[in-house]
């Protein structure tokens, strides 16, 4: 062993040894998660595929941690480079499942963004906690939120650029929709371009564009290093919105629906782990700012898991919507209207020709039946409705009920 590796490996003992004293199991639960037979894992090593962001921390925590060998699984974080390369693991098998972004499992699942292949969302593994970020000159110029971006592009003619992390994800999603807000029509008056989320700070820094949303730590980096400000974070567009989701392939779940569960079930645990306190999440930013996960300082991370925001040009805020991993069980539900309203973004912005059926793909795509089963093992609250609702930064309320209708409202789109 190298002594680069040693204070993770100690690390990783200590996390575990506190892990398993805060998680005392139930002898009840235990016999049930180790049943010989049917309920048995089928599969008991698994990859998972993730970015580093902050987001990816209950992936990897339930394997450092050691929540999965609870659940009779072990799991093996795998880094992956980019969002395309995430896709392409999963649809191939090199990856059993990934942290990965809501509207790239449902892009794929209907052949947009990638070939077509039966996509399925086991779980959402955080709200909130991405943002917008500007660079500094733009800053300079008196762009420091939606409105004042506005006003420079109206006076200062040039072709503006603006970096999201995949076709039919949620930073596209999300940049689309405040653009929109602010009466910027993403396609037609900006250059929109794909970036993988690491290489963020960097391309800023050389000037190949104007501004980005990405998940942290990248968005607070841009401020430690001078070159960026946070002019909007995601939970002022839409507070506590879906982001990141826990996927698979529909195959995967058909073959290994016990594995599925026993994963599912590691990630609420570890989830539920981070949620916990300040202690615990200290403990999560010091883990996953490894060069091995997201390979970045501690202080990128720290300060807002906890709510503790700049916006790089003095401003300091405490939010209450920062990122949540668990949240009492209300961030992980698979909600159909979570997923719904990914469809309804891309029709409008022409990435779906025509009007799915919505409710039946959300359906398809998110698995619920699974996610209660691994609920109920973890002690999870389960709400009683499929469907939530909430108002976005529009005043718009989105809640599920008239899809195509709702697609079809904006005056800004495709």
């Amino acid at each position: 062993m190298s002594t680069s590796e040693k204070p993770t490996m100690s690390r990783r003992t200590i996390l575990q040894a506190a892990a398993v004293g805060a998680t005392v199991i139930d002898p009840a639960l235990r016999s049930v998660v180790y049943a010989a037979g049917s309920d048995a894992p089928e599969k008991t090593e698994v990859k998972i595929g993730f970015i580093p962001l902050t987001d990816c921390a209950s992936v990897v925590m339930a394997s450092v941690l050691g929540l999965d060998q609870k659940y009779g699984v072990k799991i093996i974080p795998t880094k992956e480079a980019s969002w395309a390369g995430v896709r392409d693991k999963l649809v191939n098998g090199e990856l059993d499942f990934a942290h990965v972004l809501y509207g790239l499992v449902y892009g794929v699942h209907l052949g947009i963004g990638g070939p077509k292949k039966d996509m399925a969302v086991l779980a959402t593994l955080n709200h909130n906690g991405q943002a917008i970020t500007l660079s500094k000159k733009l800053a300079e110029k008196g762009a420091v939120d939606g409105a004042g971006l506005a006003k420079l592009m109206a006076s200062e003619k040039r072709e503006y650029t603006f970096a999201q992390t995949f076709p039919t994800g949620t930073h596209a999603m999300w940049l689309y929709y405040w653009l929109a807000a602010n009466g910027i029509n993403p396609l037609s008056d900006a250059k929109v371009i794909t970036v993988p989320p690491p290489q963020m700070v960097a391309n800023m820094r050389v000037g190949n564009m104007d501004g980005y949303c990405v998940g942290e730590p990248w968005n607070h980096r841009a401020i430690i290093d001078g070159i960026g400000i946070t002019a909007a974070t995601t939970q002022d567009i839409w507070k506590d919105h879906p982001e990141k989701v826990l996927g698979t392939t529909g195959d995967f779940v058909k073959k290994y629906p016990n594995t599925a569960r026993a994963v599912t079930a590691a990630i609420l645990e570890a989830g539920k782990w981070i949620d916990a306190g300040l202690v615990n999440k200290n403990k999560m930013a010091e883990t996953i700012a490894d060069k091995s996960y997201v390979n970045t300082s501690v202080d990128a991370i720290n300060q807002r898991i906890l709510g503790r925001y700049q916006n790089g040009l003095g401003k300091t805020w405490d939010d209450p919507n920062h990122m949540k991993f668990y949240n009492d069980g209300a961030v992980n539900f698979p909600y159909l209207s979570d997923g719904m309203w990914f469809l309804t973004q891309h029709k409008r912005w022409g990435l779906l020709k025509d009007h799915p059926d919505y409710l039946a793909v959300a359906k398809q795509v998110n698995q619920v039946e699974i996610y209660k089963q691994a609920a109920a093992a973890t002690k999870t609250p389960v709400p009683k409705d499929l469907m939530r609702s909430s108002k976005l930064m529009d005043g718009v309320v989105w809640d599920g009920k008239d899809p195509k209708k709702y697609a079809d409202s904006f005056k800004v789109k495709a």
